[in-house]
């Protein structure tokens, strides 16, 4: 028997139906929505309609987001995907091999700075001389703020 609240193939889906399918509240499909993230029709009633591709899309977004990948980033790649069609496998191959690149360069840095911090506790320094923050007379300054010398490694 079919199920009324999954609709024909082609049937459009209400927000409550993509936040039940995804797992998500409907305030994060409005949010992702505001930001250009997810795309919605609006029907006759004004009521958001969504094609079944936003599910894939959605998908996307919550995996990226989990490997930390800022939202700005998930949008430019969302939107280097064909509209109005389901992201492929290839679409993730495609995005999944520069998402791989980062999160590479962003375990390298974590290493790095794990490996440093048995000497630093913040900056209440235990080592003068060897911390990796030291800064003396705040010449670092100009560069802005932050940990340079940790970034520079």
């Amino acid at each position: 028997m079919k199920n009324p609240t999954c609709g024909g193939p082609e049937q459009p889906l209400t927000v409550g139906q993509v936040a039940r399918r995804s797992g998500l509240p409907v305030s994060t499909l409005h949010f992702y929505e505001a930001r250009g993230l997810i795309h919605s029709q609006r029907n006759a009633g004004n009521q958001r309609r969504y094609r079944r591709e936003v599910l894939r899309r959605v998908a996307i977004i919550k995996v990226a987001q989990r490997l930390g990948i800022p939202l700005a980033e998930i949008g430019a790649a969302l939107s280097s995907l064909p509209d109005g069609q389901t992201p492929c496998a290839q679409d993730w191959q495609r995005l999944s091999a520069k998402w791989q690149q980062d999160l590479n360069e962003r375990i390298e840095k974590l290493v790095r700075l794990r490996d440093q911090l048995t000497g630093c506790i913040g900056c209440g320094c235990l080592s003068t001389e060897l911390c990796p923050l030291r800064n003396p007379a705040d010449t670092l300054a100009c560069r802005g703020p932050g940990a340079h010398l940790l970034e520079n490694d």
